[in-house]
């Protein structure tokens, strides 16, 4: 019987036990969440200083500072000593007066200013005077040389010819009915002769007499600066068989 009891009262404790332990923890987890949701759903009852100090914005950030202010220029006005083109006395003495040393002038040449002769003291040539008295003097002329070769047209040169030979007409070109102009470079001479001669166009056949006659005419010397030179030029030599 003592047995029965002590296992009786055993089941009876732990039945008790376990729902104490359910209770006690509900009871607890519902504490907790009102502990929750009363500060959200009543934001009144919050202190004022939390509440300020989540809505505030923070404080701007400090200004830059000024920037320094400009320097002053001082401005110096300088008086000229000259009115009315007139030199006039200072209106101060200066502390310290500069002195200007001037190096010694060179000596006097024998022949006045360079590439002009004559004597210093103002006779016609020198120094003073001759300034003056070359006025009247003719310059040198200088002559520009002539140069050794140059190039004149045809038709300029064809009115210098004294000696012009008749080139005579090749048998076989005649019968083969060619014609044609045959235009030689020729150089000619300061005395007016043919010196160099060489075919630029024309008909083969009539080349030769081209060449044959043109060597043998005579040309007035062209005269530049009143002096002969040698002129390069082109001659043509026109072969026609006529009506």
């Amino acid at each position: 019987m003592f047995e029965d009891s002590l296992v009786e009262s055993g089941g009876r404790l732990k039945t008790k036990s376990k729902y104490w332990a359910i209770g006690a923890f509900a009871l607890n987890a519902g504490i907790l969440i009102t502990l929750i949701l009363i500060p959200l759903l009543n934001p009144e009852a919050l202190p004022k200083g939390a509440q300020s100090m989540l809505l505030v914005a923070p404080p701007p950030p400090p200004p830059p500072p000024p920037p320094p202010p400009p320097t002053p220029v001082h401005v110096v006005k300088i008086q000229s000593e000259m009115m009315n083109n007139q030199l006039t006395a200072p209106s101060k003495i200066p502390k310290q007066i500069k002195q200007i040393t001037e190096s010694a002038a060179p000596p006097p040449s024998a022949g006045g200013v360079a590439g002009m002769g004559g004597d210093p003291n103002g006779a016609a040539g020198g120094v003073m005077g001759g300034i003056l008295g070359g006025i009247g003097t003719a310059a040198p002329v200088v002559k520009a040389a002539a140069p050794k070769r140059i190039n004149v047209s045809g038709g300029v040169i064809s009115g210098n010819i004294l000696v012009k030979t008749t080139p005579q007409y090749p048998a076989i070109a005649k019968a083969a009915r060619i014609q044609g102009t045959v235009v030689l470079q020729a150089t000619i001479s300061k005395a007016g002769t043919i010196e160099g001669l060489t075919v630029l166009s024309g008909p083969p056949m009539l080349q030769q007499a081209a060449l044959d006659a043109v060597r043998s005419w005579r040309y007035k010397p062209y005269l530049l600066n009143g002096e002969p030179v040698e002129v390069g030029t082109t001659i043509n030599v026109v072969f026609s068989l006529g009506g």
